[in-house]
């Protein structure tokens, strides 16, 4: 008997990502549902959803503010059940939250709540996050822009007002900041202190900021700027406000810049600032070549560098002997599975130096494309591993079907993930991961973990390696470490 399946469409009616990905898992793992997704009526979310088998892109009527739930299930029945569940997590009570307090469904209501405000965190479709944007900046706000597919000729009118204005936009695609100690959407707890950070990469500045607090330093800033900033048509609008900013904060006396190799202009004008600053500054654009810099900028060629370069040291004091004898091991390849694209992005920079040949759906110079039968190093939260499912650090589940085809293959002989946690992340992701082995390891596959957050954390991160540990699975100090751990098990220096 073959499957039922049924959409609706309800106009008019916004829930954010997270919500909905939190709401769709719930419904797929009600008895007998096969598949089950709650998305905007985006045209890409609609071809994720046609591509899943869940609408017929063709025939929906649904615009990007129209709210689309597809559902496939065993039957008609359990099928009308899980549209019931549905409209029970929908219809509760919009303005408030789990724990009851009340929340604004519009920044003029909000404002009227908090009049002391002076940020807005947008979370909306990308078709809507510019005029939501642009209705905070006129309200005297700074903004961080959460949402993606924000056309980039819009994010450049955006950010060119808001420099007019001397308001700062973080974003769009800005999935990280901490701003006067405060997390802001994937962010972890750290201490205040003295380094501030500018980043275009979510999980760098997590990685970075982690690591600095666990070598008892503090933030007084972390400023996400959003993944396209310095690119040419954009100018590094954000990150040199941002500099300007940290560069008046009396609390700041180091900066760290992170991103990916900016354009040649853009990056010659951002190190022209930096070099032209009183305070000391940290340089990591991962994967590219050191630039001439001014005395005052030092480079870091990964995440790890950058913390040690902005702690005053040459190097974090990390363990990186071999984990494992290879000689008793069958499989002699690396395979890696990651949360973070920014920390496979520092493996892959690190498996380069070494010279080790290594593929990924990561394009680098260097780099080979994605090859399953050599050594491998995957980003899982790219795109076509999130195609109408969470993100894996939202759902770390995402990435047992990867796990399951590591442990059936016979010539991989270690598995490099990482664990990232902190705000916004799964609530206990080591445990799912350990669990999940349980259900399907079959091999002899050594594996090599890091752990990016802190103790003070929800998830907290020394109960999150120790369960790791409990499973026997070696646990790193860093994402680098781990990194370098794995491939020393495979022979590289």
């Amino acid at each position: 008997m073959s499957d039922y399946h049924q959409v609706k469409v309800r106009q008019k009616f916004y829930l954010d990502s997270v919500a909905l990905m939190r709401f769709s898992k719930s419904l797929a793992a009600m008895p007998d549902i096969v598949e089950a997704a709650m998305m905007m009526g985006t045209p890409s979310n609609i071809e994720i959803m046609s591509n899943a088998g869940l609408l017929d892109a063709d025939t929906i009527d649904a615009a990007p503010g129209d709210l689309i739930i597809g559902i496939r299930g065993r039957n008609e029945a359990c099928v009308s059940d899980a549209f019931k569940t549905a409209d029970t997590l929908l219809d509760a009570p919009a303005e408030v939250g789990e724990a009851g307090q009340w929340r604004p469904r519009s920044i003029r209501n909000a404002l009227s709540a908090r009049p002391q405000a002076n940020l807005a965190l947008i979370s909306v479709p990308g078709a809507f996050a510019v005029s939501e944007a642009r209705k905070a900046l006129r309200r005297g706000l700074h903004v961080m822009i959460f949402s993606d597919n924000v056309p980039i000729e819009k994010e450049v009118d955006l950010k060119q007002e808001a420099r007019r204005m001397g308001k700062l936009v973080m974003g769009p695609d800005c999935g990280t900041a901490i701003i006067n100690g405060v997390p802001l959407a994937f962010a972890n707890k750290v201490p205040r202190g003295d380094i501030g950070v500018v980043g275009a990469s979510g999980t760098g500045i997590q990685e970075i900021t982690s690591l600095i607090a666990q070598n008892e330093r503090g933030i007084s800033q972390a400023i996400g700027v959003g993944g396209r900033d310095l690119q040419e048509s954009v100018g590094g609008i954000s990150t040199l406000m941002a500099m300007d900013a940290l560069e008046q904060d009396e609390q700041t006396r180091h900066i760290v810049l992170v991103s990916k190799p900016p354009s040649e202009l853009v990056a010659a004008r951002v190190l022209n600032k930096a070099g032209e600053s009183a305070k000391p500054y940290t340089i990591c654009f991962l994967g590219g070549d050191e630039p001439a810099m001014a005395n005052n900028c030092g480079w870091a060629g990964t995440l790890s560098d950058a913390a040690a370069h902005a702690l005053g040291q040459s190097s974090l004091n990390q363990v990186e002997q071999p984990a494992f004898n290879a000689n008793q091991r069958k499989g002699k390849l690396l395979h890696g599975l990651f949360c973070g694209g920014t920390l496979c992005t520092e493996s892959l920079v690190l498996s380069r130096r070494a010279g080790i040949a290594v593929t990924s759906n990561i394009t680098m110079d260097g780099i080979g494309k994605d090859d399953p039968h050599g050594h491998r190093l995957l980003d899982l939260g790219a795109d076509e591993y999130t195609q109408g499912k969470p993100h894996p650090m939202i759902e770390p589940a995402i990435r047992d079907d990867a796990i399951k085809a590591v442990m059936e293959n016979s010539q991989v002989g270690v598995l490099l993930v990482d664990m990232v946690i902190g705000f916004g992340a799964h609530s206990d992701p080591a445990t799912q991961f350990v669990n999940s082995l349980k259900r399907i390891r079959h091999s002899d596959i050594d594996i090599i973990a890091s752990v990016t957050g802190t103790d003070d954390d929800p998830q907290q991160r020394s109960r999150q390696m120790s369960i790791l540990n409990q499973a026997g699975i070696v646990v790193a100090s860093s994402n680098a470490a781990a990194t370098r751990m794995a491939l020393s098990s495979i022979g590289a220096s």
